[in-house]
Order: C-alpha cells, then sequence, then structure tokens
C-alpha cells in the first residue's frame, strides 16, 4: 500500500498529485446528500468519458466557474450561445457534446427534483439509501460498473439524461460516498 509524506497508507491512485490526495483524503467516498454537489459530480464525470480522472479534478474550479458553481436551475438555462462560448473555454474539456449533455442533464435533474422533492431522495434509492461497504483488498478486484449501477444508468437515460453509462454511473457512486471502494489498507476505508 503507497504511502505518503504523512506516512498513512491510502489507495494507490490517490498519490499521484498533491490535488489527488486531497481529492481521496476528504471527498472521494464521503456520502453526498447536498444536490448541488450531486449535480456538480454528475456533470464532472459525464466530462470525465474518455479522460482521466486528474484532468477534471485541474479543471475543476473553471467548470464551477463556467457552470454557474452548478446551479442547476442556472445551467439549465444555457443558450446555444451559452454553449458557444463554453465550446471557446480553455479551462474545460471542449467538447460540443458533453457541454450540451450538462445543459439537458440540468433540466432532467430538475424534472427529478420537481417529482421527488430532491435528486438527493431520488438518486440513493439505488442503494437503498445507504452506502455499500465494499472491502477490496487489492485495487484491481473494484469493478468499474455494477447491478445498481446498470439499474441507475437506465433510470437517468428513461428520464433525459445523457452520458450516464454504467461505467460512469458507478464513478458517480464512489465518488458521492453511494459506495465505500477505498481499500482495506487505506486510512480513509474505516473512516467513510
Amino acid at each position: 500500500m503507497p504511502h505518503h509524506i504523512d506516512n498513512r497508507p491510502r489507495c494507490p491512485w490517490a498519490n499521484s498529485s498533491g490535488l489527488m490526495r486531497a481529492y481521496h483524503d476528504t471527498e472521494w467516498g464521503v456520502p453526498v446528500h447536498d444536490d448541488r454537489l450531486l449535480f456538480e459530480f454528475l456533470v464532472l464525470e459525464g466530462a470525465q468519458a474518455g479522460l482521466s480522472w486528474s484532468t477534471i479534478l485541474n479543471k475543476r474550479e473553471a467548470y464551477r466557474t463556467s457552470f454557474a458553481r452548478f446551479d442547476p436551475s442556472k445551467v439549465a438555462a444555457f443558450t446555444e450561445d451559452t454553449v458557444a462560448a463554453l465550446l471557446a473555454d480553455p479551462g474545460i474539456v471542449r467538447n460540443r457534446l458533453k457541454i450540451e449533455s450538462a445543459v439537458a442533464n440540468a433540466r432532467a435533474f430538475l424534472d427529478v427534483q420537481a417529482e421527488f422533492g430532491g435528486f438527493e431522495r431520488y438518486i440513493w434509492r439505488f442503494t437503498d439509501g445507504a452506502t455499500i461497504e465494499n472491502a477490496w483488498r487489492n485495487i484491481k478486484n473494484i469493478p468499474c460498473e455494477t447491478k445498481e449501477s446498470h439499474a441507475m444508468s437506465r433510470d437517468l437515460k428513461q428520464r433525459g439524461f445523457a452520458f450516464v453509462g454504467p461505467t460512469i454511473c458507478y464513478s458517480f457512486m464512489q465518488a458521492v460516498g453511494m459506495v465505500n471502494d477505498h481499500v482495506v489498507g487505506c486510512f480513509r476505508w474505516g473512516e467513510v
């Protein structure tokens, strides 16, 4: 198990940079019940498709600025002119499909909030309202998708969301603490 300066064992992927360590140590796997933060992770996980998480993490502040601090009602109101401006923004991933999906997802997100009284109430149903506690000893054993991520993906797509395949959904579930995929030897495994 790799260690860092503070001698705490971490998941192997966490030691690639200070930003990744901070994300691993303070955010990844912590249960999120705040709709704005859930929307942020939904957009960022979709933006990651085909890219590394470190790329997205390095662009996160630019995303927060460009996507109205991830206020879904503001993003839902983005126009073609806004999309065109975002396509010229070097701080984010300039992919038309990903940008347009973020806008469409904001609109679908608002619909889900209206139907369920909050996105958090809707999304946590896929794990029966609780974190799935895994006990992986090796990072190679962690799956890319599960039956829960497949169910989530299917339902989100039926509701008009895009860039929400089963692998993206599983990454989202890991990020927002719907699953605890810290390896057993990691100091965060027992903390989250």
